[in-house]
């Protein structure tokens, strides 16, 4: 990934807090037939870092896991909330007009190596994990032992677990750290006038970045 040093993330704490909020990564594998690629949420299991642990699972029936039991070379990418930014916003635009639009985003690209397992066991703790903690916002948080044993049982059969095991992590998150701060909060306003598309989403993330002082 491209990531001058502005906008370059390697705080362990901010990548964390990101891939906690941004927990679909897309897998990018090697196949005969050139690169696949799968959406899959996927859980953090360690502190960020080598050797950090995600878990999740697919569909048996998606070609995914058996490409990993024969490559398990994978770059997991997440992404995270992105939005066209106007020059407009800047009031340097007033000035002197030298500015352009552009693209603020987050992402992190994670290599690692991807395994695979059909225990039932560990197939059931995966599925308690990831509900017990996509769960936790809801007022009634649902829970695995809400459906029925033997249904539950059944898709046990239907699915294979994921377990990514990272070797490297390239993140960045670009939000304007290279704009003086009076365009800065340009595009803070811009988005708060009813530009965004997220709900406030990436306002946020901008907030916490620039606050700190750099995407460091």
């Amino acid at each position: 990934m491209y990531r001058p040093s502005h906008f370059a993330v390697d705080d362990p704490e901010q990548i964390a807090a990101f891939l906690d909020a941004c927990p679909l990564l897309h897998l990018v594998q090697t196949s005969a037939a050139g690169l696949v690629a799968n959406p899959v949420p996927m859980l953090r299991l360690d502190p960020v870092g080598a050797g950090m642990r995600l878990l999740g699972h697919v569909a048996r029936a998606n070609g995914l896991w058996q490409l990993a039991d024969t490559n398990p070379d994978v770059l997991a990418i997440a992404s995270g909330p992105n939005q066209y930014i106007s020059p407009n916003w800047y009031p340097a635009k007033a000035e002197h007009h030298r500015v352009v639009p552009t693209w603020n985003y987050l992402s992190c690209h994670l290599y690692g190596r991807l395994s695979t397992f059909d225990s039932r066991e560990r197939l059931l703790d995966v599925l308690n994990r990831l509900t017990t903690h996509f769960e936790a916002s809801q007022p009634r948080p649902w829970s695995v032992h809400d459906a029925p044993a033997d249904y539950i049982d059944k898709l046990l059969g239907a699915i294979v677990g994921l377990e990514l095991t990272v070797t490297r992590i390239e993140c960045k998150f670009k939000l304007s750290q290279n704009h003086p701060k009076a365009n800065q909060d340009g595009v803070l306003a811009g988005l708060a006038a009813g530009a965004e598309t997220d709900h406030g989403a990436l306002r946020e993330w901008m907030r916490q970045v620039l606050q700190d002082g750099s995407g460091n």
